[in-house]
């Protein structure tokens, strides 16, 4: 029992000491900053959620323009490469055009035909070269089985033997491709 009466002397000295007012005025205001800081921390996720929704936006936008710009520019250069992409090809064909000028100047001046024809050949020679630069080639028809992919038959021949059967025979108008890509099929007579 002693150990309690110490216990409640203790707790009526604890009692009896004066309390400052200063202890009791700083526990307001951290009370008051604990709600204000409540408050801003339920504040604050609304306004960071707020911000950043800007950010992305604004990143959106961004995009959307960009893209639009890409879309107009590539449109724009597509239409230019329309219209200017056989430039390429033109030049490369005045020179000849050149060469058949001088060709028509000089006949009026000779009555040989050979010298003409000579002339001719030369000039187109020189457009064939051009052509094969530009990626053109003649589709081979001499003794070329018939193939419907590069081949049109305009003609059956019958009566040429089993040899000349799918094959062809003559070719009436030369056919070329571009790349690979048939841009003029041949117009062959096929043997029957």
């Amino acid at each position: 029992m002693a150990e309690k009466n110490i216990d409640i002397e203790e707790t009526e000295e604890l009692n009896d000491t004066p309390v400052e007012e200063t202890d009791n005025q700083a526990e307001e205001p951290t009370e008051g900053a604990s709600e204000t800081k409540e408050q801003e921390t339920e504040t604050d996720p609304l306004t960071k959620a707020q911000a950043e929704i800007e950010e992305l936006k604004d990143k959106y936008l961004r995009s959307v323009a960009e893209f639009d710009n890409y879309r107009k520019r590539t449109l724009k250069e597509r239409a230019e490469l329309i219209l200017n992409g056989g430039e390429k090809v033109i030049a490369a064909v005045l020179p000849v055009i050149d060469d058949m000028e001088r060709a028509i100047e000089n006949g009026a001046k000779t009555d040989n035909p050979e010298v003409l024809r000579e002339g001719m050949t030369l000039i187109h020679q020189k457009f064939l070269k051009i052509l094969e630069a530009q990626g053109v080639s003649k589709i081979e028809t001499e003794d070329a089985d018939f193939d419907t992919d590069i081949h049109e038959a305009v003609a059956m021949v019958p009566g040429m033997g089993d040899d000349k059967k799918g094959k062809v025979i003559d070719c009436l108008q030369q056919g070329y491709k571009l790349n690979d890509k048939v841009i003029r099929h041949a117009k062959v007579a096929v043997g029957q």
